[in-house]
């Protein structure tokens, strides 16, 4: 059976873009680890858009009188050395980390996806060119180049973030490279050559879909990978500029006054440590959901 352009469908594509997602939130709803982790992570993404209107403190209100407080009644999470509330601060953190986690994958796919595309589609000379370029990206440490660029830029979370996005890009190229080749000699896609289709449309509309699955696998993944990075950077002072805060920073700042209020440390460490393995569940739970899909195909 052919569609309107005269094109045979392929397999995936018969069950349509909302097929593929029903099937894979099946799947995951199947998958209670991974279900917890959605779930986990949908109140994150709650408390990081909601959290600022509804906590009234200032995270950036400075009272020396209440440095080093405690946990209490009046301060949840204690307060820091320049006497700022912890929670409110946690709260107002965890949108400035999920944002720059958000802009280092975004980097990464804007740049990967394409040229993963057009080298495992084309092949030849091109897709040489890429591998070679992409192979000399993928030597270079991420942090290193991160501060790299904040040494020449200067400081800042948007510009070391996109650093870590430019680094990143290396395993959404090699992801959607392989899908690619793996897909680009299937029937579906010399039908659409032979109709005339040109190759911008056959790698947008024919070949993107079906290498979707294993992106969406590896963004899943990147998100805790970025956090982490975005942790470091903060923790050494190069990402986020104060009084801004983020996870990291938060646990700067407990390192500094370890010994005077070690309870600093629990909340954005456990934080971190949460989210990160969250995404690396969820990451899980759709590699099982493609596996699951190809299998009934």
């Amino acid at each position: 059976m052919q569609n309107s352009t005269g094109v045979p469908p392929s397999p995936i594509q018969d069950t349509g873009t909302a097929s593929m997602a029903a099937m894979t939130i099946r799947a995951l709803c199947r998958d209670r680890p991974a279900l917890c982790a959605l779930v986990f992570l949908g109140f994150v993404v709650l408390v990081a858009v909601v959290g600022p209107l509804v906590v009234t403190t200032d995270p950036n209100s400075l009272d020396l009188r209440s440095a080093l407080v405690s946990p209490n009644s009046e301060f949840w999470l204690g307060t820091d050395d320049l006497g700022r509330d912890q929670f409110s601060r946690l709260v107002d953190a965890t949108r400035i980390t999920l944002a720059a986690a958000s802009e280092a994958v975004l980097v990464s796919v804007i740049i990967g996806l394409p040229l993963g595309l057009v080298a495992g589609y084309l092949g030849g000379s091109i897709d040489a060119v890429f591998g070679r370029l992409n192979d000399a990206l993928m030597s270079v440490p991420a942090l290193l180049l991160a501060v790299a660029v904040v040494a020449v830029v200067g400081p800042g979370l948007t510009t070391s973030m996109f650093a870590i996005g430019v680094v990143f890009s290396p395993s959404i190229f090699r992801i959607v490279r392989g899908a690619t080749m793996a897909v680009r000699s299937e029937t579906y896609i010399e039908a659409a050559v032979a109709i005339g289709c040109r190759p911008l449309r056959v790698m947008s509309v024919h070949v993107l879909r079906n290498t979707f699955p294993p992106v969406l696998v590896q963004i899943s993944l990147l998100f805790g990978v970025a956090m982490i990075a975005e942790a470091n950077l903060s923790f050494l002072g190069l990402g986020v500029t104060p009084p801004q805060a983020s996870w990291g920073s938060l646990l700067r700042t407990a390192f500094d006054n370890f010994y005077a209020a070690p309870f600093l440390m629990f909340a954005p460490g456990l934080a971190i440590a949460l989210t990160v393995l969250a995404f690396s569940q969820i990451g899980d739970g759709l590699r099982a959901a493609v596996g699951d899909k190809k299998g009934m195909q």
